[in-house]
């Protein structure tokens, strides 16, 4: 790969260069310019001029828009009214129709098992492998891959790493971008730095790890932003019902088939019991919080009680959520709709997905004020879908936190954003946990992102059969 005096609004390169055998990560903030580099080297990029440009041949490409697409394409041809049943979705090995020939591979990556399973089945960590697998036995030559870890537990990160090294000494060209400096991988030879827009700092990766900065545990939070939790009369201040039952669920199970996720659970969650949820991809934590939320029907099968009251006693799902703040990897694939940044944040208040009502001044500030602790003021009025995925993972963010739930449920909140915006988030945390703001349940396959606030960690693996 060769580029010389690249200029675009967003992106200038002087010069850069790779050569055969070396392995390249690139690293860049959120709002750095790397989301443009990554659109140029996916040829979406448009409004630059180069006076060389020689990107690799037989390219392969995993971006977070290309999964998004993915999963649009999965939406349409959704037959679930036909099957009178939901449509799990395409099977697995019908997304990898030469598998029997890299059966090492499906196993390197544990996902051997779920050839039967539908695409919208699979975890957001599975779904990722699946389609770095499909890249793989496609015989790309060269792979482009955006933020690879994100979503993917320690084991499987582990993996995908001994598959990396495998593809550098069978000349696969690896091209990989980075938003944290955490997941700088150990197979690497090459580092590049971009920055304000700029890739000007480039070569070997133990040169290159000097010049950066460690960032700091945790961002700094402002008042402003813990006062505009308060602005919204609608919900109850904080100090009230201090060990309030919010959460119990007893001998709690989830599945789907006969596939059994986790079986024999008892989790209570009271008022200020922060939860750390870990476990590998595909054990059942996001079904679990789909379970409380009520998104998944396995809710009225189960032994559960959210906010006191028995699922499937006749509550409104509506009346449940308005207590509630979610951030998820589904409900982020969910946001297709038209709006802008501003809307999507306000559209908290009513738990939809889109704004359909009108909102009172007072919301709007609040709306403005969080946008402006996510260093987004300037985007209120662009379009939800035109910003980049880590952009809006911090508009999903504010939308929860807007009105100040009693209950918040984060589902790796974090996939995306980088070192300084995720240490500024989980300071938020920190401080909505000091001041007894809210209760948080969070799913992580982070280490960094084990803070002692949590009181509690339930570790999901132990309970599967």
């Amino acid at each position: 790969m060769k580029i010389k005096n690249l200029s675009h609004p967003d992106l200038s390169i002087e010069e850069f260069s790779s050569s055969p055998g070396e392995a390249w990560c690139f690293l860049g903030g959120n709002r750095s310019g790397i989301d443009q580099f990554v659109a140029l080297l996916s040829a979406r990029l448009t409004g630059y001029s180069a006076e060389v440009l020689q990107l690799p041949e037989q390219l392969a490409i995993l971006t977070f828009q290309s999964q998004q697409e993915i999963f649009e394409e999965e939406l349409r041809n959704d037959d679930s009214d036909f099957l009178n049943a939901p449509d799990p979705g395409t099977l697995v090995r019908e997304f990898l129709p030469h598998y029997g020939n890299f059966l090492p591979l499906l196993a390197a990556f544990r996902m051997d098992h779920c050839l039967d399973l539908g695409y919208r089945q699979l975890s957001s960590g599975q779904a990722r492998k699946l389609l770095l697998l499909r890249e793989l036995m496609a015989g790309a030559t060269a792979l482009l891959i955006q933020n690879p870890y994100d979503g993917l537990d320690q084991a499987s990160c582990e993996e995908l790493n001994r598959t990396f090294r495998h593809l550098i000494e069978t000349d696969i060209e690896l091209l990989i971008t980075v938003s944290t400096t955490g997941d700088i991988p150990p197979w690497c030879s090459h580092l590049a730095l971009i920055c304000g827009g700029r890739l000007d700092q480039a070569g070997p990766k133990e040169q290159m790890l000097a010049l950066i900065e460690k960032p700091e545990a945790f961002g700094p939070v402002q008042d402003d932003t813990i006062k505009a939790i308060f602005l919204n009369p609608q919900f109850p201040q904080a100090g009230e019902n201090r060990r309030e039952e919010l959460v119990h669920l007893s001998n709690g199970f989830a599945g789907y088939g006969e596939k059994m996720l986790f079986t024999g659970l008892d989790l209570t969650i009271r008022t200020g019991d922060h939860t750390l949820i870990t476990g590998p991809n595909g054990c059942g934590k996001s079904t679990l919080l789909d379970m409380i939320t009520g998104d998944n029907s396995k809710c009225y099968a189960n032994s559960l009680r959210v906010f006191g009251q028995r699922r499937g006693t006749g509550e409104s799902i509506w009346e449940v959520k308005k207590r509630m703040g979610i951030v998820s990897p589904a409900l982020h694939r969910d946001h297709r709709i038209p709006g802008s940044a501003l809307q999507v944040v306000l559209s908290g208040l009513f738990d939809s997905i889109g704004l359909y009502r009108q909102v009172a001044p007072p919301a709007v500030r609040t709306a403005r004020l969080w946008l402006a602790w996510i260093d987004l003021a300037d985007k209120a009025e662009t379009a939800f879908r035109r910003l980049s995925f880590a952009e809006q993972r911090q508009v999903l963010i504010a939308r929860a936190l807007i009105k100040r739930p009693k209950l918040l449920i984060l589902d790796e909140p974090t996939q995306g954003l980088d070192d300084a915006n995720r240490n500024r988030f989980l300071g938020l945390l920190e401080k909505a946990a000091a001041e007894n703001l809210t209760t948080m349940l969070f799913v992580s396959h982070r280490q960094d992102e084990h803070r002692s606030f949590f009181r509690r960690q339930i570790k999901l693996d132990s309970f599967t059969p």
